[in-house]
């Protein structure tokens, strides 16, 4: 089973697209939302990001403060990488795992469909960061981006978060994408009908 990656800076809408994927019935993996699972279920991970990051980054339910984290993670770019260096190989495990499962639900499928623009059956993984990391692009065939205005994207990013744009701005500061890896782009400068019509229309010319 071939693997689509959805990238895109902080609001530009990737993780729209993947839900418009999603009700197609796509397999989505969200890598974001799968970390903050893995530090809902895996103390040993929540251990060591508490002993790199100090004591103050749990919830009074002993849970993890996710917003207090990214507030500590986003403050360099060595913390960055701790974190990253952390969370990223309990990521790409669970993500390997979940693909096998997705490719046997679909080792009975032939044929193209709709549902998957005419293709054969492919997952997507959603990552805000797969440019940057060899070990992740290694998994996918193809790199799809999502993009939009900048002021678009701050503004849904602190609307979405409710942050401040200064924390928003240190956030996308953090990110950087290399055009050269990616294999086409989607425009999301509309409404959401025109993103669905847009994500329909470079999907099907996507080659796979």
């Amino acid at each position: 089973m071939k693997t689509v990656a959805v990238t895109g800076g902080i609001g530009s809408g990737k993780s729209t697209v993947c839900r418009l994927l999603f009700d197609r019935g796509i397999p989505v993996y969200e890598a974001d939302a799968a970390a903050k699972r893995l530090y809902a279920k895996d103390d040993t991970l929540l251990d060591s990001i508490e002993e790199a990051f100090g004591c103050g980054i749990r919830l009074p339910g002993g849970s993890l403060d996710t917003r207090k984290l990214a507030s500590l993670a986003f403050s360099s770019p060595d913390r960055l990488r701790t974190l990253e260096g952390i969370v990223h190989p309990a990521v790409f495990k669970d993500f390997t795992r979940w693909k096998t499962l997705q490719s046997t639900k679909f080792e009975d499928y032939s044929g193209p469909n709709e549902s998957f623009f005419n293709k054969e059956p492919f997952c997507v993984i959603e990552s805000a960061i797969i440019l940057g990391k060899p070990e992740f692009l290694s998994l996918v065939d193809k790199v799809v981006m999502v993009d939009a205005p900048l002021a678009t994207r701050l503004r849904r990013a602190c609307e979405r978060d409710g942050v401040e744009p200064e924390m928003v701005i240190k956030r996308m500061a953090a990110q950087s994408f290399d055009i050269s890896k990616v294999d086409a782009i989607i425009r999301n400068e509309g409404s959401l009908d025109q993103l669905e019509a847009e994500t329909g229309k470079v999907f099907r010319k996507l080659e796979m």
